[in-house]
């Protein structure tokens, strides 16, 4: 889908955009130097990510392509090759800067185009239809719900972003063009985090937000309903805003090669960068550009100290080291600290300075572009009248008060609480924090699934080892050449086949059958009871869990979260792809009372069902974290009507219904009951202890060998 500011319906002018100041200006910093690299927004729903994001390709400079070129050659430098090259002297067409979406559930073929197997088998012809790589050359690529793009997508998206250009290879058959774009994401955190790879790949970053502000809302919506009532009358009112912002990109982009960065604002970026840790260097290039591309914006000649402090807030947040449950963010207080400590003067000061860190008080006010380098000096000049900028320089990026992030991830320590004399439910304990996370081993679901890409369970995948091939189901995917050629050979006398092609027909292609990882849905059941506060447990508990849920996040599952204490079970969170809300939500759970277990697990099974039916694919982890302890009416025990007995009916159901499921056994003490072993002979799962679980256990290994030597035994029986 490609879409252009000419369109038959008019997008919602830029200009028109209520609010979202950082937004506005990191996209029109992008329209000024496109080698700033993009932009990432994240924000909740409803915020109008997409529509300040699509308005800025009206507001982009026209872009001058060869005549019938499919892949925007430029005519005064048409790559050498481009698969409808060689180009000669032709017309020249000059169009607006195209801005190309790409689904989330878009194939790989619709991102990088297709080869025509059939035709390059018995002909030998390359025939290739471009993809959305190829339409967005020279323009914007935009991705909404970016953290949401499957995995295989990313990788192309990642290649193309790192070489400017996409390569299409097929048993043989090649085909390589230019893929150089701006690439642009919007996303909700609340859907799960984007692979730090492609993080690293966009420029910039912004955190929106509705305003909480009743006027600029009202306004908000007053325009929005102007817009649905009257498109083209509503974006007529607001032409001569979008003609005086354009021509001030046009101004900008025009003096931006003749902007300086001197040494003085080198050494501050440089500075920056190593205080936040960021890896690499990619941070301090994007910081470079931006703050020159600031510079321009703010009409001047001089990249000022003020611009490296903004590009800071645009360009670090998502770069810095930090837990993967915590929000982008930067200490302002540390940075301003560090642009102090490395404030100091370029070797060639500026007419008017007298090199000092201090303005003069009796000289310039330092208020233009010569001005001194004191807190005044380095402020873009502020525009007024006709010519007022719809930008402010300030941004409103959310910050942490701690820029330097531990090297695990943990969640937020709490003292060890007392208990509460009153309030809340009886024989509640308030939260206590987790212990630190570790590595765990990987719990998966048996057999092979067919559901999204991930790295837990096996599965067939689009990608992954070949492990057969098939009949094509629609369009042909991955072609199986040994498989094709076999089908084919038997009936080539029959086809009357002449010279050295090979007679190939639909039904003789076959598409090989691969086999990868899948991402699953983990849903955890925690016992949150009174046993299982005792002897100061649940600290080490939610400190596997919080393990537990870092693994799930960096095997690209959805995750739930069932809790139970007191009379009866909550679900804490629904199934979600956001890890970091587990991880919140976990932090804040409080202990005590009885132990429900048959509703908490009669829970998980009317979730289990729930999400079957909205997501048949994707195959569920039962992850029950509990000492297998079940209380109920006095006295009851083990009778037919008792918890235990109860918890043991919920099990078999969840077991009949093909649910996999590990039980983490929390049970300590010299004194054991062997109950959560219980609990996963009814499930037909697999218990392990708190120790086992961790991925470097030594009773985890002996398990491990021991099972193995079992398994060889059998083989020798057998």
């Amino acid at each position: 889908m490609t879409t252009a500011h000419n369109t038959t319906s008019p997008q919602y002018p830029f200009t028109a955009v209520v609010g979202m100041d950082d937004l506005r200006l990191a996209l029109l910093l992008n329209a000024v130097s496109p080698a700033v690299g993009g932009v990432l927004v994240r924000g909740e729903k409803g915020t109008a990510k997409s529509t300040a994001v699509r308005a800025l390709s009206a507001l982009m400079p026209a872009v001058d392509v060869v005549g019938g070129c499919r892949f925007a050659c430029a005519p005064t430098a048409p790559e050498p090759g481009c698969p409808d090259g060689p180009h000669g002297t032709g017309p020249v067409e000059h169009r607006p800067t195209r801005m190309v979406e790409l689904p989330v559930g878009a194939s790989e073929d619709r991102l990088v185009g297709a080869l025509d197997i059939e035709r390059a088998l018995s002909e030998g012809v390359k025939a290739f239809e471009p993809g959305l790589l190829a339409d967005a050359h020279r323009g914007i690529l935009y991705v909404d719900e970016v953290n949401l793009l499957h995995d295989h997508l990313v990788d192309l998206l990642l290649d193309a972003a790192a070489m400017g250009a996409s390569y299409v290879e097929r048993e043989g058959v090649s085909v390589r063009h230019a893929a150089r774009f701006l690439l642009v994401g919007t996303m909700n955190p609340e859907e799960g985090e984007l692979r730090p790879q492609l993080l690293d790949r966009f420029g910039l970053t912004v955190e929106v937000a509705a305003s909480r502000e009743p006027d600029q809302r009202v306004e908000v919506v007053r325009r929005r309903l102007a817009y649905d009532a009257d498109p083209a009358g509503f974006a007529a009112r607001w032409a001569g805003d979008e003609d005086e912002l354009r021509g001030r990109i046009a101004e900008a982009r025009e003096l931006l090669p003749r902007v300086t960065l001197g040494d003085r604002a080198l050494r501050q970026i440089a500075a920056t960068c190593a205080a936040f840790e960021v890896d690499g260097m990619r941070a301090d290039i994007v910081m470079a550009r931006t703050a020159t591309a600031l510079a321009a914006w703010a009409g001047r000649t001089d990249v000022a100290e003020e611009d490296v402090r903004q590009a800071a807030l645009l360009a670090l947040p998502h770069r810095r080291r930090r837990n993967p449950f915590d929000a982008p963010g930067l200490d302002e207080d540390k940075l301003d600290e560090t642009l102090e400590e490395f404030r100091g003067t370029d070797e060639d000061p500026a007419p008017g300075t007298d090199g000092d860190d201090d303005p003069d008080p009796d000289g310039p006010d330092g208020g233009g572009p010569g001005g001194g380098d004191g807190p005044e000096g380095g402020h873009p000049p502020q525009e007024g009248g006709p010519e007022e900028a719809p930008l402010p320089p300030e941004t409103g990026l959310p910050h942490q008060q701690d820029g330097e992030a531990p090297p695990t991830p943990q969640a937020p320590e709490q003292p060890e609480p007392e208990p509460r004399p009153q309030g809340g439910a009886a024989g509640e304990k308030p939260a206590v924090g987790a212990t630190e996370p570790f590595r765990t081993r990987r719990l998966d679901v048996p057999g092979l699934g067919e559901g999204a890409d991930g790295r837990r369970s096996r599965a067939r995948t689009a990608h992954g080892r070949t492990t057969g091939a098939r009949r094509p189901r629609g369009a042909l995917g991955k072609l199986h050449l040994a498989a094709t050629v076999q089908a084919a050979a038997p009936h080539q006398k029959v086809r009357g086949r002449r010279g050295t092609g090979l007679v190939v027909r639909r039904d003789d292609l076959r598409e090989a059958v691969r086999e990868g990882r899948e991402g699953n849905l983990v849903l955890f059941v925690v016992d949150a009871s009174g046993s299982m506060a005792a002897r100061k447990r649940m600290s080490a508990v939610k400190g596997a869990v919080l393990s537990l849920l870092l693994d799930a996040y960096q095997r690209r599952d959805k995750i739930g979260m069932i809790t139970f204490r007191g009379s009866g079970a909550d679900l804490a969170l629904p199934p979600t792809s956001s890890v970091e809300a587990g991880a919140a939500r976990l932090a804040q759970l409080p202990t005590g009372g009885r132990t429900p277990l048959s509703e908490g697990l009669l829970k998980a099974h009317e979730v289990l069902r729930i999400e079957r039916m909205r997501d048949p694919s994707r195959r569920a982890l039962l992850v029950v974290v509990t000492d297998g302890r079940a209380t109920g009416a006095p006295g009851a025990g083990r009778a037919a009507g008792g918890p235990l007995a109860r918890a043991s009916r919920a099990a078999r159901l969840l077991a009949a219904d093909g649910t996999a499921a590990v039980v983490v056994d929390c049970e300590a003490g010299p004194v054991r009951l062997g109950l959560a072993g219980e609990l996963a002979r009814d499930l037909q799962g697999t218990a392990i202890t708190l120790d086992e679980l961790r991925a470097d256990s030594v009773s985890a290994l002996v398990r491990t060998v021991q099972g193995t030597r079992t398994t060889h035994g059998n083989r020798k029986a057998a």
